[in-house]
């Protein structure tokens, strides 16, 4: 019998690739859109970070969703000095989340506050994504606007507080594995997990239909 964390990588696979192959995605690392493109996604994942860790403190004591709340992967402040690199010192005027960020926020509130269990669902594909497939983002956006190496305007894919992060994913997959939580409650969490890519998904939509390329 395959592993919890076996289940939810092999049951979210293939809204996995459709979220990495999303046109926006593809148009912003093939180098085709602005920095102003790269702006926009950034300011969207704040509203996307801020849900999930201004929550955190509630989950810490909970039994099922508690050993995922790990200070060393927070992205907040990581992410507030890349807008303030890329929007300037007052980069929290005017930022605002588009209705499809604003949905992804509000069901990461919404879990944490009545389901921690599918918190944990958010978590996993955020989190655990942006330490795998960031590292490609992070790169590109280095090479195509000339971003300082691991430096600022590209902070939020630098996990300083993780030396070795394929021990730490392994860690992170025993933490899935050893869940406790029944197959059914299991099966809504991996089902939890498909929305949450459904909706970052939404999220890349909605900034590919705000810079589409001109024909």
């Amino acid at each position: 019998m395959d592993s919890f964390s076996t289940v939810i990588r092999t049951a979210s696979h293939e809204q996995h690739v459709e979220a990495e192959t999303s046109t926006f995605m593809s148009d912003l690392l093939g180098g085709r859109l602005g920095v102003d493109a790269y702006t926009r996604y950034t300011e969207q994942l704040w509203f996307v970070y801020e849900a999930l860790e201004a929550t955190a403190g509630r989950i810490a004591a909970d039994p099922v969703a508690g050993p995922f709340v790990q200070p060393e992967l927070y992205r907040l402040t990581a992410l507030e000095r890349d807008l303030a690199h890329l929007r300037g010192a007052d980069w929290r005027t005017g930022l605002s989340a588009l209705p499809a960020t604003r949905a992804y926020a509000d069901r990461v509130r919404e879990c944490a506050e009545r389901w921690p269990a599918g918190y944990i669902a958010h978590h996993y594909t955020r989190y655990l994504g942006d330490l795998s497939g960031g590292q490609i983002i992070r790169d590109k956006a280095e090479r195509t606007w000339g971003f300082e190496r691991k430096g600022d305007g590209v902070r939020f894919y630098v996990f300083e507080g993780i030396s070795n992060p394929a021990a730490f994913k392994r860690g992170y997959r025993e933490l899935l594995d050893a869940v406790p939580a029944d197959d059914l409650e299991k099966q809504r969490i991996v089902t939890e997990c498909k929305r949450a890519f459904a909706l970052n998904t939404a999220v890349f939509h909605a900034l590919g239909e705000e810079f589409p390329l001109s024909a």
